[in-house]
């Protein structure tokens, strides 16, 4: 059955297309792309007035937990979150049990998202093997296998020859490295932002200076190597300017920032909510702010979720103990539109583009775009539509959360993947001319 995409505004960051238009998919393919098309005999029509269609979006960085995880997310309820929150692909951290380090993972990881169905999964595999720290992982037989980057994301590199060694062996084989900026003998014991809030609160801090002494680090090693490098969740607005001279070096360098980094302060915290404990953790009002002047002016490249589910036990104990992550990437779009379009620091496009074109150029996918022949993967999305977030109805297991109940503006409508409706509504039509 064919699907019909009727009177929206399609808004797409890879060919530059802004314009309303219908959109005719058959199969797996974007058959036919212009205003008012027919209506096939039998279709299902998605009425897309007053929405945005938009070429599907893709989180490069979440946890899907799977294999050895599984109470706190698999890959059949994270990727299907993923729908949910309106993304049609996924790249998933290595820090699994057993760890991304090996070929055999990746083609398990491929095969478990394939049953799933619901959205593309691109696994990442590790550095270094077990992610210690201290020996290269099986990296060219892991690209064989299908990764699309490497990483010891939730744990550090510490060692910088090690580092060195990784991002000369990705740079041979292609593929981006991308780091957890973190000195974690400056980190270790604390909870939150090392500031005026930690100190009103009693707990111990995390400073700026151990994710900047490493992102410094890491924009080195890079410019020695030639190696791309990706910096996953920005907190800093030291981290910022540090990446921003990088790039202006010619350094290849890109960077990413959550949601939450840009949507919330340490101040937040102030009621103790395990929720609102992350790492990075969540920072002072003007790192907030120079995050933001990073997403403009193009220093951060990417908005990607951090999406770390946990277990409503592993939340609900004292602050201290309490596992660091977000349950994100249903929410990850409202916010975007919520605090970045609506008040005008990013537009449709620009915001887009850090949602879909921008993660998948770093990963090395090829995106072809709204057009004719293209694979069908969009995204309509409701700019206008308010809605209270309610974990209850989260796909994903993880329902931990800072946002529940918080009404978000501009939600996912309708998601996409493969030419099949993996989550929203359509209505089928038999027509008769």
């Amino acid at each position: 059955m064919s699907i019909l995409i009727q009177n929206g505004r399609i808004i797409d960051p890879v060919t530059g297309l802004d314009e309303k238009s219908d959109i005719l998919i058959e199969g797996d393919t974007i058959r036919k792309v212009a205003p008012n098309l027919p209506v096939p005999e039998q279709a299902e029509i998605i009425d897309a007035q007053n929405c945005i269609v938009t070429a599907g979006l893709m989180d490069m960085h979440v946890h899907l937990r799977e294999p050895g995880y599984e109470a706190q997310e698999d890959i059949e309820s994270g990727s299907l979150a993923a729908a949910h929150g309106g993304f049609t692909a996924v790249a998933c951290m290595a820090n699994t049990n057993p760890v991304v380090d090996n070929a055999a993972v990746v083609r398990a990881i491929l095969l478990r998202a394939a049953e799933a169905g619901h959205c593309r999964v691109y696994p990442i595999g590790s550095i270094t093997k077990g992610l210690e720290g201290k020996e290269l992982a099986e990296i060219g037989d892991m690209v064989e296998a299908g990764i699309k980057a490497v990483s010891d994301d939730g744990k550090p590199v510490k060692d910088s020859s090690v580092m060195r060694n990784g991002l000369l062996y990705a740079k041979a084989l292609g593929i981006p490295v991308i780091s957890h900026c973190e000195d974690s003998d400056l980190s270790t014991g604390g909870s939150m932002n090392e500031g005026y809030y930690s100190t009103a609160l009693g707990l111990r801090g995390i400073p700026a200076a151990a994710e900047e002494i490493m992102v410094a680090r890491d924009c080195i090693l890079a410019e020695a190597t030639g190696a791309k490098l990706h910096i996953a969740h920005v907190s800093t607005a030291g981290s910022v300017r540090i990446i921003r001279e990088a790039k202006a070096r010619g350094v290849c360098v890109t960077c990413e920032a959550a949601p939450h980094h840009f949507s919330l302060t340490d101040e937040n915290l102030v009621g103790y909510d395990t929720n609102l404990k992350v790492n990075p953790p969540l920072r002072s009002k003007s790192d907030v702010e120079a995050v933001i002047e990073g997403l403009q002016d193009g220093t951060i490249d990417v908005i990607a979720s951090d999406h770390a589910p946990h277990t409503r036990e592993a939340k609900e104990v004292e602050f201290d103990y309490a596992p660091f992550g977000i349950s994100g990437i249903e929410t990850e779009l409202a916010l975007v539109v919520t605090n970045l379009i609506q008040p005008g620091y990013l537009d449709w496009m620009q915001a887009l583009k850090k949602l879909s074109v921008a993660p998948a150029e770093i990963l090395g996918i090829p995106l072809s775009g709204i057009r004719e022949g293209s694979r069908a993967d969009l995204t309509v999305l409701d700019p206008n539509l308010e809605r209270k977030v309610d974990v209850n109805l989260f796909k994903s297991k993880g329902k931990n959360s800072p946002f529940n109940g918080r009404v978000l503006k501009g939600w996912a409508t309708a998601t996409i993947y493969g030419g099949k409706l993996t989550a929203g509504k359509a209505w089928n039509k038999q027509h008769k001319s």
